[in-house]
């Protein structure tokens, strides 16, 4: 049985009547009955004056309850086909849906004659949903225009409907990234039908028509790149394609969106340059070319100390320390195959930080075999969901292997947070420098640490959380697990109706 924290100051922890965890509801009050092991598990009496149930103990000395030998799954049955759409279609996808098919629709009514805006700015069209798909990628602009000011406005005191609304709404833009995105491309392939359409009464020379033909087969390009499947199974094809034909496709777009706009009615260009520059089209490809320049002016190359506990694992020391919540991109090069991850660190004021990089590709596989003595990063970190912690009370944050690295700061800096951490052999893959921080920093009552391997068995994780969730009066559960993980936990949490958000692979 793990090693579970000791009875803290806290007289008790209260489940209220109608909200007991659902493994008690059938114990009589005041019985003692066992956990999967036969320990016993905190008994539980009744308060007559204020109606409630109360465990005699409280957090410190839970016990952790675990499945049976051999027993991977912690839902007792599968999940509902309704709960497994509610999972699969998150409000990421519903983002994508709604972009793409209010943008699918203004391009029929423009075809159909309806839409005289679009027809004459399809360009600006364009270049305006790759404008927001461009933002809703930008560290800068999430962290400083979305994330912060929304924080501050409703952290905590607001009805908890709208705090949920607005983590699902931030944690997903991806979906209006990649629903702009594609928006904007289908904008642009509209645009340069229409150019061909009416290049004899627009008098279009050949250089418009093809540099908005160039334009096309490169944003193309640049989309498929990052389709789900390619960015799993071809990183390196992701990274390469959709970033240097991602530059390459704003470079296209520039020549023609000047030339357009330079293009007399008589089919010549204007040499006056003050003429492109009071057009839509030109701030817009301005404000993609700024929003993409801005993360790339932060880059540094930076001195790391590279530890390996175990060959599945490397822990990445930095100088420095950084607030909760924020994420960082690290490469070997300044321009090639950066990666993103979780930062660990115990404040501002410390004087270090940490990467966790779980082995799982030929590059993250090159830092435990060959680790190097200095890594580009940038500078300018950015938010991820664990930034947005202060919008809630207290949270759950229940993570396994190496998704300890996205939420450990949050925990260590701030009191509200529950952590779970579960892991096969945990100390001898992960070293004695988390453990260490984690054993400093958070009070006993506040952690259940779970090695798989030392129990010989996996935790009844569904168990756990919703005993935690009503003791610990939790708003939310942070899940940082693997796909099938994550899956398991969210459907569970949905059944049970506790809110939870966990990790995304198709943003």
């Amino acid at each position: 049985m793990s090693t579970v924290p000791q009875r803290s100051a806290i007289t008790g922890v209260v489940f209220s009547g109608s909200k007991l965890p659902e493994s008690q509801t059938s114990t009589a009050i005041g019985s003692e009955p066992t956990s999967a092991k036969g320990s016993p598990t905190p008994s539980i009496r009744y308060d007559a004056e204020k109606g409630e149930r109360i465990y005699e103990e409280d957090l410190g000395g839970y016990l952790v309850p675990a499945l049976e030998k051999g027993r991977k799954n912690a839902l007792l049955k599968p999940p509902s086909p309704w709960i497994k759409f509610r999972v699969w279609y998150n409000p990421y996808r519903m983002l994508y849906t709604t972009a793409f098919t209010l943008n699918m629709i203004g391009i029929v009514i423009a075809a159909c004659g309806k839409f005289p805006y679009a027809e004459k700015h399809g360009a600006a069209m364009a270049l305006g949903n790759i404008t927001a798909s461009v933002a809703c990628r930008n560290e800068f602009f999430i962290r400083y225009f979305l994330y912060w000011p929304l924080v501050h406005a409703f952290q905590k005191w607001s009805p908890l409907p709208i705090r949920i609304f607005l983590t699902g709404l931030l944690q997903h833009l991806g979906g209006v990234h990649s629903g702009c995105a594609t928006s904007g491309i289908a904008w642009f392939i509209y645009t340069v039908v229409r150019t061909f359409q009416h290049r004899g009464v627009n008098h279009t020379p050949p250089a418009v028509l093809a540099w908005g033909v160039l334009g096309v087969v490169v944003t193309v390009v640049t989309m498929f790149a990052a389709a789900p499947w390619i960015r799993a199974h071809h990183h390196n094809f992701f990274e390469r394609h959709h970033r240097f034909a991602g530059w390459l496709s704003v470079v296209f777009v520039w020549i023609f969106v000047c030339l357009a706009d330079s293009l007399r009615p008589d089919g010549t260009f204007t040499t006056e340059g003050r003429h492109p520059v009071k057009t839509q089209e030109f701030w817009y490809a301005l404000s993609i070319t700024i929003l993409i320049a801005i993360p790339w002016t932060t880059i540094r190359k930076v001195p790391v100390e590279i530890t390996t506990p175990s060959p599945r694992v490397a822990i990445i020391k930095f100088q420095k320390g950084v607030q909760q919540g924020l994420l960082g991109r690290i490469s070997r090069t300044a321009t090639m195959e950066y990666h993103g991850f979780g930062i660990i660190s115990e404040g501002i004021e410390s004087n270090t930080h940490y990467i966790i990089a779980g082995v799982q590709g030929d590059w993250t596989r090159g830092l435990v075999s060959d680790p190097p003595t200095h890594l580009w990063t940038r500078e300018m970190k950015f938010a991820g969901l664990p930034y947005l912690a202060h919008f809630f009370r207290r949270v759950i944050a229940i993570c396994t292997g190496s998704g300890i690295g996205a939420v450990l700061s949050t925990c260590v800096q701030l009191d509200n947070w529950f952590l779970i951490w579960i892991g096969s052999d945990m100390e001898k893959t992960f070293g004695p420098v988390l453990f260490d921080m984690i054993h400093r920093n958070i009070p006993k009552e506040r952690y259940v640490l779970y090695d798989t391997k030392k129990e010989g068995r996996r935790p009844d994780t569904m168990k756990m959380l919703k005993d935690v969730y009503v003791a610990f009066k939790a708003e939310v559960v942070l899940i940082t697990s693997n796909p099938a993980g994550n899956a398991e936990l969210m459907a569970g949490c949905k059944e049970n109706d506790m809110h939870a958000f966990g990790p995304l692979w198709d943003s």
